[in-house]
């Protein structure tokens, strides 16, 4: 006969297999539009989503320390610290790094989020249907342990 150990809440959604998500921008509205696109499934094959939302790149780096993300979404048009830089950090930083997806507003700057070392890049505004793809299949990738490098 075995005990079982009381389990914390969220030990109990990670069985339920909840997909961990921060979401990093200095805009309400563009985290907000990052949720809605995504919604709490992205894909069928995907656990449901819990978002974490962050204002500031203090707070992302305290998140971080203090608990773990299945994955990371930076707007990298965040001021005063935007996306692409704090993506190339914490690379360097965090240990065992979740894989971090960028939005960029420019079509030119995707080439910067291959600098960050994002594995996955998207384009600002929120595209509603592109968004979810690049997310998915971004996941996807990390889970089998296929490293790609960041692409528009």
């Amino acid at each position: 006969m075995s005990v079982e150990q009381p389990r914390t809440e969220q030990e109990a959604g990670r069985d339920q297999g909840t997909l961990k998500v921060m979401v990093y921008s200095d805009d309400r509205n563009t985290r907000e539009q990052i949720r809605l696109a995504l919604g709490r499934r992205v894909a069928a094959d995907l656990p449901e989503v819990e978002y974490f939302d962050v204002a500031t790149a203090p707070a992302v780096l305290r998140a971080l320390d203090a608990s773990r993300y299945d994955a990371l979404i930076f707007d990298g048009e965040a001021v005063p610290a935007g996306g692409m830089g704090l993506a190339y950090q914490i690379k360097d930083e965090v240990a065992d790094c979740p894989p971090v997806l960028v939005l960029v507003a420019r079509q030119a700057d995707a080439w910067l989020a291959t600098w960050s070392r994002a594995e996955a890049v998207a384009n600002l505004p929120v595209d509603d249907l592109k968004l979810p793809v690049v997310f998915a299949d971004m996941v996807r990738k990390h889970r089998a342990g296929v490293a790609l490098p960041a692409n528009a």
